[in-house]
């Protein structure tokens, strides 16, 4: 019975997590705190993404999790491996 209203709570919370992380986007002042706050964006769709499955009563949803979390981490790497050296590809 509280599970319906946990999950709103949760839902909100993580919405409030995704306005501040937007906010901190567009005021980080280097480029590596933006990669943070895009890492930590990836963190918080991914959450978003398990309550709704978790909502749904799916586990197909886990599956997009990790997908979104696979995608994220490449990213993160990539990000930073192009700071490091220059390029991507080498």
């Amino acid at each position: 019975m509280i599970l319906p209203y946990a999950l709103l709570f949760f839902l909100g919370c993580i919405a409030v997590a995704l306005v501040l992380n937007l906010w901190r986007l567009f005021t980080a002042p280097t480029v590596t705190d933006r990669i943070l706050v895009l890492d930590t964006m990836t963190v918080n769709a991914i959450a978003l993404v398990v309550a709704f499955g978790i909502w749904a009563g799916t586990g197909l949803y886990l599956e997009i999790a990790v997908l979104f979390a696979l995608t994220g981490f490449v990213g993160t790497v990539a990000y930073c491996k192009y700071l490091l050296r220059g390029s991507i590809i080498e």
